[in-house]
C-alpha cells in the first residue's frame, strides 16, 4: 500500500464493525446527517486510500455516537502512526 491518506480509517472501520453496523448502515446515518457519501467512498476511508476532512470527521463520530478523539489512534500508536503517514523510517 502507497501511504495512507488518513489515520482515522481503521479506528472507523473498527467501531463500525463493533457497533454491528454494515457499511451502509453507517453510510446512511452519515447521509442523514447531511455528507452524502456512498458505501464506495466510506469503504475508501476505512482502507486509507481516501483523506477524511475535519467536518467529515465530526459527522462521522456523531452517526458513530463518539467523541471524535475515539476517532484517532491510541496515544500510544501515535508514533508509529506519524512515521506511517508521513513516510518516515525508524533510525
Amino acid at each position: 500500500m502507497t501511504r495512507p491518506r488518513n489515520i482515522a480509517g481503521p479506528q472507523i472501520r473498527k467501531l463500525r464493525s463493533s457497533r454491528g453496523l454494515t457499511q451502509p448502515m453507517l453510510v446512511a446515518r452519515v447521509n442523514l446527517l447531511g455528507w452524502g457519501i456512498s458505501r464506495e467512498t466510506l469503504a475508501k476511508i476505512e482502507s486509507q486510500f481516501r483523506w477524511i476532512a475535519d467536518a467529515e470527521l465530526l459527522c462521522m463520530a456523531r452517526a458513530l455516537e463518539v467523541p471524535v478523539t475515539e476517532l484517532l489512534p491510541a496515544k500510544e500508536e501515535d508514533r508509529r502512526v506519524i512515521q506511517n503517514f508521513f513516510g518516515k523510517r525508524k533510525r
